[in-house]
């Protein structure tokens, strides 16, 4: 484990501090599309991911899924750190968007570790605003972006979570991340399809490139 922390935090967290997240810490391995986190559940662990990535949902009034943003490797989420210091049940839902492992740190050692140790400090304070931005680009998309951009941005997303062109995502799971139907996904790809930007198969999509928009 020890490697593994300096491997991804080593310029984040001094060495006294990664070897009490090693002694206190709990690796956790879960698979693609494993519910991490629920809406309403309380928090009792905050996670630092090791390998892969999670996306964090968020429901609408109606019970509709939205994209928020992704973690990867070396990234926690704000969200989940909102919930464990305040001891509130969660807004958002956690999902595994490839196969993850992290470390889960109990709550208990968040408010003692930001008196402890500076690094820790800074890395939730900039995790904080890390997470902020993204939110703030989600909501610009969601308000200044026709959906024909917004999935150019979420295929972008895609290949650089997983580092391959292939997406296996069905067009219903991308209407649902997107908010939207299937048919307008359906539509859209089908024209990114004409423009060359991807190719349309039968269990995936194959990202060409982003050269003719």
């Amino acid at each position: 484990m020890i490697h593994e922390l300096k491997s991804n935090y080593r310029q984040f967290f001094e060495e006294d501090l990664i070897e009490e997240i090693a002694r206190v810490g709990t690796i956790k391995e879960v698979p693609q599309g494993f519910h991490l986190i629920e809406i309403g559940q309380y928090v009792r662990y905050m996670p630092l991911l090791l390998e892969g990535a999670i996306k964090i949902m968020r429901d609408d009034h109606d019970g509709e899924e939205l994209l928020l943003y992704f973690l990867e490797k070396g990234d926690t989420c704000a969200m989940t750190m909102t919930c464990c210091m305040g001891e509130t049940k969660s807004e958002i839902r956690a999902i595994a968007e490839t196969d993850t492992k992290l470390i889960m740190i109990p709550i208990e050692k968040m408010e003692s570790w930001t008196v402890k140790y500076k690094s820790w400090r800074n890395f939730v304070f900039e995790s904080y605003h890390v997470r902020l931005m993204e939110l703030l680009e989600t909501v610009d998309k969601i308000a200044f972006l026709k959906m024909d951009q917004r999935l150019v941005e979420y295929l972008k997303d895609k290949v650089k979570v997983h580092e391959d062109q292939i997406i296996k995502s069905t067009h219903q799971e991308i209407a649902y991340e997107l908010n939207t139907s299937r048919v307008v996904i359906s539509r859209l790809l089908k024209t990114l399809e004409h423009k060359k930007v991807v190719e349309l198969n039968r269990n995936y999509i194959k990202v060409i490139g982003f050269d003719h928009l």
